[in-house]
């Protein structure tokens, strides 16, 4: 795929720039431009082009608007101790997205392409990515079926594109997020399409998210959808239980059963854990597991992760059967230890031991 560089011939000027990324928050501000390529079922992809960001124009029967045909990624570039950019793990992202647009019946983007349009336009707009620890530039590549019709079937012409925006964190990881445990509503089923990172997931989360609010929480998390009783996921993010204390405890992660996201950042910790000397765990756990090792001590801290996040602790699970806080509510060492060593690998202030980062500049 070759890429043509047409960058924004107007783009914000430095002062506009600063004063968006110290702004901070989650993709409130979009960078100056953004990449597109075209697939046909005839003809394949296009070249891709690097152009000013801007709206895109769609016929009101694009098969997208109506049947949901689309996938999404989430990445991040971080500033490393010399000035220089980092992409981490780019190609997990590129290998995630083609296994989401199989699912999806969209068409793979080569691997290659992948990471060669994602590093240009953050080259092209380096600018733009934030200089502090535990800051990013957020990088979104999607696609979405473009075909015009309204037959219900795979789409013969697919848009993908790479917008980025700077980010700070998406929760204060100085402080533990509390969650509602759904047991009313399901995320995902074996079959489905919980393993895909694909926008219906996330369509069909937001009612149980806006009861979690009510009942005072931050985020939900997942049951499965056949006995309603093991964990699955938090919301956009994986999660994570600490069973002990010091260097003795064990890190636990629900694992991959076809209706969870095969998260990069929790797949990043199952080996960041290790390098720390923790042993590592995947398992089912159940929500009478998770309540009656918070009573007695066993389960210690919890926490969740992802791109957005990186790593945000659990403080307080509130379900209709019951709350339940876990140790003290706050923040715990080994949580914020495995944190703070991963935004270390992140930000090239601790030895990249597994070859993560991908330099741009």
């Amino acid at each position: 795929m070759k890429i043509n560089l047409n960058p924004n011939p107007q783009p914000a000027s430095d002062s506009s720039r600063e004063e968006k990324i110290a702004a901070g928050g989650f993709g409130k501000y979009y960078t100056d431009n953004m990449m597109i390529a075209e697939w046909t079922e005839a003809t394949g992809w296009s070249d891709a082009e690097l152009k000013a960001y801007g709206p895109l124009a769609l016929d009101p029967a694009t098969s997208v608007l109506h049947y949901g045909q689309e996938i999404f990624e989430g990445m991040k570039a971080y500033t490393q101790p010399d000035g220089g950019v980092s992409l981490f793990r780019p190609t997990a992202n590129a290998e995630r997205f083609n296994k989401s647009a199989t699912r999806m019946a969209l068409p793979e983007v080569p691997v290659e392409d992948f990471v060669s349009t994602v590093e240009a336009l953050v080259k092209q707009d380096i600018k733009w990515v934030p200089k502090n620890i535990g800051e990013s530039l957020y990088i979104r590549p999607f696609m979405i079926a473009t075909e015009v019709g309204l037959g219900v079937r795979p789409s013969n012409h697919a848009t993908y594109l790479v917008i980025t925006t700077p980010a700070s964190a998406y929760f204060d990881p100085s402080k533990a997020v509390t969650v509602w445990i759904s047991t009313e509503f399901v995320r995902a089923a074996k079959g489905g399409t919980g393993a895909a990172k694909t926008g219906g997931n996330y369509a069909a989360s937001l009612l149980a998210q806006k009861q979690a609010a009510a009942e005072g929480c931050d985020q939900v998390v997942w049951l499965d959808a056949v006995e309603h009783k093991w964990v699955e996921e938090m919301g956009g993010m994986n999660l994570y239980f600490v069973k002990g204390h010091g260097k003795g405890a064990t890190i636990f992660t629900p694992k991959l059963t076809g209706t969870l996201l095969a998260g990069i950042t929790r797949d990043s910790i199952l080996t960041v854990a290790k390098d720390l000397g923790y042993p590592v765990e995947e398992g089912m756990i159940s929500t009478d597991e998770w309540r009656d090792g918070v009573a007695s001590g066993e389960i210690t801290e919890i926490f969740a992760c992802g791109t957005a996040a990186v790593v945000s602790p659990i403080g307080v699970a509130k379900s209709a059967q019951g709350t339940w806080k876990t140790g003290d509510g706050e923040p715990g060492p080994i949580t914020m230890e495995i944190r703070n060593h991963l935004l270390g690998i992140q930000h090239g202030t601790i030895e990249d031991k597994h070859g993560w980062n991908v330099r741009v500049k």
